[in-house]
């Protein structure tokens, strides 16, 4: 997805001089862009995206990162608080996104199923 990394990140041109930048400031534009393309694909809006991420099976949704730190944690094997659940593969997490709204879907239809049939029965 995104490096983060403010020595190793994105080669860019200001003024005709080349530099390197990095930090949250270059990989928030990529995150917002990922959800755009996921919103679009999915056809509803994740709006706050972070139940949506971690209510995913996520295992195959994202690449763990288990080196590097950001000066106070340390990376590790599965979630940290320097990388979090890693970098987001976008076809795997669209594809257990989708799962997950379709599982969401038929809850929610056997939910108001069940209840409209409480309530035909109580009329009687």
């Amino acid at each position: 997805m995104g490096d983060a990394d403010p020595d190793t990140g994105y080669n860019i041109l200001v003024d005709g001089q080349q530099m390197v930048v990095g930090g949250t400031s270059a990989v928030a534009p990529l995150m917002a862009g990922l959800i755009v393309l996921l919103n679009q694909s999915l056809n509803r809006r994740l709006g706050f995206a972070n139940p949506a991420f971690y209510g995913v099976e996520h295992l195959n949704c994202f690449r763990d990162i288990t080196v590097g730190d950001n000066g106070t944690y340390s990376a590790g094997f599965g979630w940290d608080p320097c990388t979090g659940l890693g970098v987001p593969i976008g076809a795997q997490l669209l594809q257990a996104l989708e799962t997950t709204t379709a599982a969401t879907q038929q809850g929610q239809l056997q939910t108001q199923s069940h209840k409209a049939e409480h309530a035909h029965a109580g009329s009687k």
